[in-house]
């Protein structure tokens, strides 16, 4: 095992931060891709709690959580200073994503998949979900990005999870108040970052030919 092995799963949000933050630092993993109702049992065997994306190191340290990956990856190789925000500390910056991990990921799943929350009323959480996102629209007013005329970790960690949202209903996100978040969000969706990561890969299963990835990364050292 000469490279850490991601297990991943394209369009997860969470996933999608990691090869994003692992895209960004130009860190060589072996990628495999998985389908999500046919976990590989290595994967579940080196995680119990079997969601994506699961980092194992060469070392036998496995890394499960997604912004634990994007900052095992950025405090390796860091060339566009995405952990100093440029206008607020570090602290700062990390309390915002909570904002985004906890009470938006909250109602954006109560929106996204209402079925499953019948004791849930999706346009109360769709309602709450979007004070968070006009929270972003404030801080995007004066600045492109949202903590500086410069991405930091926050733009690539929360972004996927706006672009879900947006995704359960573009219609009527694309229709909100909110200009200055749509410029921001389409301006990730079309930047080289995005859609480096978002291309597709046949799931993997044991046996296969590793996939390095970021590829280009992967094409130079071969």
């Amino acid at each position: 095992m000469n490279h850490p092995i991601l297990y991943s799963f394209r369009r997860c949000p969470y996933a999608m931060r990691a090869r994003l933050a692992i895209s960004a630092a130009d860190q060589k993993v072996e990628l495999r891709e998985i389908i999500l109702r046919n976990k590989p049992e290595h994967m579940v065997e080196i995680s119990p709690k079997a969601t994506v994306p699961v980092l194992l190191l060469p070392t036998g340290e496995v890394i499960d959580e997604s912004l634990d990956i994007a900052l095992w990856a950025l405090r390796i190789n860091d060339p566009q200073n995405l952990l100093t925000p440029p206008t607020v500390s570090t602290e700062e910056m990390f309390a915002f994503i909570s904002q985004n991990d906890g009470p938006f990921k909250h109602h954006l799943d109560r929106t996204k998949y209402a079925s499953r929350y019948p004791e849930e009323n999706a346009d109360v959480n769709r309602a709450a979900a979007s004070q968070f996102l006009q929270q972003l629209n404030v801080k995007l007013n004066s600045e492109v990005y949202l903590f500086g005329n410069r991405p930091c970790l926050a733009d690539i960690t929360i972004a996927p999870f706006v672009r879900q949202f947006a995704n359960i209903d573009r219609t009527w996100f694309d229709n909100q108040p909110w200009p200055d978040l749509l410029r921001w969000l389409n301006q990730f969706l079309e930047s080289e970052l995005f859609l480096t990561v978002m291309e597709k890969h046949k799931p993997w299963q044991p046996g296969d030919t590793p996939l390095y990835f970021p590829l280009a990364k992967a094409k130079t050292d071969q």
